[in-house]
This record gives C-alpha cells, sequence and structure tokens, in this order.
C-alpha cells in the first residue's frame, strides 16, 4: 500500500480555514508551530506571491519560515499581511 505525506496546505485552501488553521495554532502552539504554520499558509497561497507582496526572495521566504527558524518579528509581520492576516490582542478573561 502506497501512502503520500500528509500536507495541511493542501487543505488551506480559502480565507476562513486559514484564519481558523493560524488562530488555533496561535493559542495552542509554541513558536517554532506558529512559523510552521505561517509557513504552510504561504506555501498554500503561493511562495511565488509572497515573495511578490513582501519583497523577500523565495529562498529567503523559505529559509525564514523552515522548521527551526527564528525569523525577524518584521518577517513575520509581513508574511501575515501578505496572506491576508493581522495581528489582534483581546483581552485574557481570568
Amino acid at each position: 500500500m502506497n501512502t503520500t505525506k500528509f500536507e495541511i496546505a493542501d487543505y488551506l485552501d480559502n480565507n476562513k480555514m486559514i484564519a481558523e488553521y493560524l488562530n488555533t495554532v496561535l493559542e495552542e502552539g509554541d513558536n517554532d508551530q506558529i512559523v510552521a504554520a505561517i509557513g504552510h499558509i504561504a506555501k498554500a497561497i503561493g511562495m511565488t506571491k509572497i515573495a511578490e507582496e513582501t519583497g523577500l526572495s523565495r529562498p529567503s521566504l523559505y529559509k525564514a519560515l523552515s522548521e527551526g527558524s527564528k525569523p525577524q518579528f518584521s518577517t513575520i509581520l509581513k508574511v501575515l499581511k501578505a496572506i491576508g492576516g493581522k495581528i489582534k490582542v483581546d483581552p485574557v478573561t481570568a
């Protein structure tokens, strides 16, 4: 039996799904998982498009959003804007 590797990017095919996925990871994930999730979303949208919108090269994006990377916050903000997201802070209730 042949199996294929699961790619979450294959399922991130609309803005609602992308937002749900990213919000879940932001709430439950750690730094590495958040960077990876942003990378998955960028792949789903298309690295070429993200590169054009951020002004970063495709190789730089792949490197910044790869497992174990520690991208600059400015890079994360650029990519979030390019994927149609934004950071919002809600008060935490006890």
